[in-house]
């Protein structure tokens, strides 16, 4: 007879922690959520305190009426959903859904899928924290109410469904603000020079940078500037004025919160933030290992905590000593607390048995789930470690009033680096071959002058959003990976090469958002409500506060907006083309990729054609004109319209006027115009 019943939120978890339970437990699983809020309506009454109105989730009833069955059989219902507010609302929505009221309840949770850590959940058994639930709860309807009251006026000004969110909508904007920024992005001259030297008795020749005079570092902006400097140094005797020699040390790496593990998973494995969670998902729920059976391989994914329990801590201590020496174990750590509220229940994420090699298991993983684990493991033993020195020596050369420096550095002692190595470690290989000391000539042998151009701000990618997300405080890390997959998904942004473009539908949707609601897209704004949110999570703040003071004035916003929309109600454009079957002029509409041209006449001509958006300039190759296009993924661009017979492309817009230096076409860029010309350059 089963006595006891633990309810989990996933299948996969039921095999693994089956086999830790004994034969009185019983183990079944949720599949997520089981009540929801209802997809037709708003579901809160907002006039009856912003009470929520929970249903069944569709297709839920087979898995609660066995739920059910199960619940009868038991004396002590567990409920061991995830460990974080949303786990925390799903025990409590349990509790409505099987009627637990009046059954032995518990609540427990555990961080990583062991023997031992679902012994010791057992053991500090406690009620639904609701404070947690309320919290997810203020969320949801914050969320639904963005959602609910929004969406509908997206869809009317742009005339198909789309959608709008509280933090989507914030990181769309985002995404926009740095769009803009590198469109008006003007590139600026600078140049480096560099001198080639030979010192007296040594086989290879050193290269020296130019840093400035005895006043300070000079910034070389243009070419008239340096052939002045290299004039001067190439009759100069090159002295060795200052040669120091010191010690860096650098640092390990703290280990992954979600945050991280998704940035570096991007980078390094060039895995997106969905795949990234879903693939740590599975080695946390569970893998099957020879001889061991199920196991968890990581402890739990979503955190923002770089918290280490003293246990993991000690083995991780053993295991380093024993197989890389006593003077790697490092002796503290550098864990850090967050300035703001973190999930601090949690810990980092970390593999649950740091005896458990990678490689030692690399032949049962599928290769994709091999490489995440090898990340996080390679990152956790790590930040155990000690830190990386390097000598470092820095030397100061004088020619007539310029200086110049070379400067070295050589590892002494690897420390982490053995274990685990980041881009910028990889760089680290500039050595000093010949010795150097104050008073030496140096022969000079030829310089190196270079143009350069700054560079605009990096587009956004999947990582750097991730990152630029937590750095404003929005959003939590169960919300990165869903935020972006719905704005790649609504096709308000498309992904090239790793990184993130606004389409034209994104910028169409991220105007009418700035305009008609900036509170909701501003990004302090958001991260206020985050704060808010974590204080109810503490139970400073009543929930229900929050969604009162929220609603009137979003209410008010869409009100307004309303009224405004329905002054300047956009009628469909009619264009010049002329629809070839039934011979009227063709109208411009959007759909969810854009505008294109349909025959005003449906349904009885359903006729229809891409738009292209004549910009006023003749390409320069035909002659012919240049149209606005976009790639098969969204991104603007500018084209030839006989493309592909012309492949003409640009991805600034043309401003019709030629450049006076080379004759090319300028664009704009900003409040100036630049020649498309690289090799010129020009700026007007």
């Amino acid at each position: 007879m089963v006595k006891y019943l633990v309810i989990v939120e996933s299948p996969a978890k039921v095999k693994t922690i089956k086999k830790f339970l004994g034969a009185n437990y019983e183990v079944a699983a949720s599949n997520g959520h089981v009540r929801d809020l209802p997809k037709s309506s708003l579901g809160i009454d907002v006039d009856n305190d912003f009470e929520p109105k929970y249903i069944t989730i569709r297709g839920k009833g087979d898995i609660l009426a066995n739920l059910r069955k199960e619940v009868k059989k038991a004396e002590k219902i567990y409920l061991a959903t995830d460990p974080d507010r949303e786990g925390e609302a799903i025990s409590w929505h349990l509790m409505f859904a099987l009627k637990l009221e009046n059954k032995k309840v518990y609540r427990i949770t555990f961080n990583e899928i062991t023997k031992t850590a679902i012994k010791e959940s057992l053991k500090n058994a406690r009620e639904i924290d609701m404070n947690l639930v309320d919290a997810q709860q203020a969320r949801r309807a914050l969320d639904r109410m963005v959602g609910y009251l929004i969406s509908p006026l997206l869809w009317a000004k742009i005339k198909r469904g789309l959608s709008a969110g509280r933090v989507q909508s914030v990181a769309l904007r985002i995404i926009c603000d740095r769009e803009a920024e590198i469109d008006a992005f003007i590139p600026e001259e600078y140049w480096t020079l560099d001198a080639q030297l030979k010192v007296p008795g040594a086989s290879k020749n050193i290269m020296a940078k130019y840093y400035g005079t005895a006043e300070g570092k000079v910034e070389i902006k243009n070419q008239k500037q340096a052939d002045e400097i290299v004039k001067v140094i190439r009759k100069a005797t090159f002295s060795v004025i200052e040669e120091k020699k010191g010690e860096r040390t650098k640092k390990a790496p703290l280990p992954f919160t979600t945050s991280t593990l998704q940035q570096e998973a991007s980078k390094v494995l060039n895995f997106s933030t969905q795949k990234t969670m879903r693939l740590a998902q599975q080695l946390y729920e569970g893998v099957d290992i020879k001889g061991e059976g199920t196991v968890g391989l990581i402890t739990y994914l979503r955190t923002d905590s770089t918290r280490v329990s003293e246990e993991a801590e000690a083995m991780a201590r053993n295991y380093i000593e024993a197989t890389y020496g006593d003077k790697y174990p490092a002796e503290t750590t550098g864990d850090k607390k967050s300035g703001k509220k973190i999930q601090d229940a949690h810990e980092a994420i970390r593999p649950t048995d740091i005896k458990r090699d990678p490689i030692t298991i690399k032949e049962q993983l599928p290769r994709d789930l091999f490489r995440l684990y090898q990340l996080i493991w390679k990152r956790f033993v790590a930040s155990r470690m000690n830190p990386a020195k390097y000598e470092t020596t820095s030397v100061k050369i004088q020619a007539d009033k310029h200086i110049f420096t070379v400067s070295a550095s050589s590892l002494v002692f690897d420390g982490y680096m053995s274990v685990y190595m980041q881009e910028e470690d990889k760089e680290e290989k500039n050595t000093l071959t010949a010795q150097l000391h104050k008073g030496m000539t140096l022969d000079f042998v030829e310089e190196q002058a270079k143009q350069h151009f700054t560079e605009p701000p990096a587009h956004y990618t999947e990582a750097s959003l991730v990152k630029a997300l937590e750095e404003l405080g929005i959003g939590r890390p169960s919300t990165y990976a869903p935020t972006i997959t719905t704005i790649l998904a609504r096709r308000y942004i498309a992904k090239e090469n790793k990184n993130l473009y606004v389409t034209e539908l994104g910028e169409v949707v991220n105007r009418m958002m700035v305009e008609a609601f900036p509170t909701i897209v501003d990004a302090h704004f958001t991260a206020n409500m985050e704060a808010l949110l974590d204080g109810v999570e503490e139970g400073n703040v009543k929930w229900k506060t929050i969604i009162s003071n929220f609603y009137p004035d979003l209410a008010e916003a869409v009100e307004q907006a309303e009224k405004d929309l329905s002054q300047v109600k956009i009628e469909d454009e009619v264009s010049e083309e002329i629809c070839e079957e039934c011979g009227r002029n063709m109208v411009i509409k959007y759909g969810p990729h854009g505008r294109f041209l349909a025959c005003p006449g449906f349904p009885d001509c359903r006729n229809t054609k891409p738009y292209f958006e004549k910009i006023g300039v003749d390409c320069p190759q035909c002659g012919k004109d240049i149209v606005l296009r976009k790639s098969k993924k969204g991104r603007k661009y500018f084209g030839c319209i006989d493309n592909p017979e012309c492949d003409f492309m640009v991805w600034q817009r043309p401003s019709g006027e030629k450049c006076p230096k080379c004759g090319s076409l300028l664009l704009q860029k900003g409040n100036k115009q630049v020649c498309m010309n690289e090799k010129c350059g020009n700026i007007v």
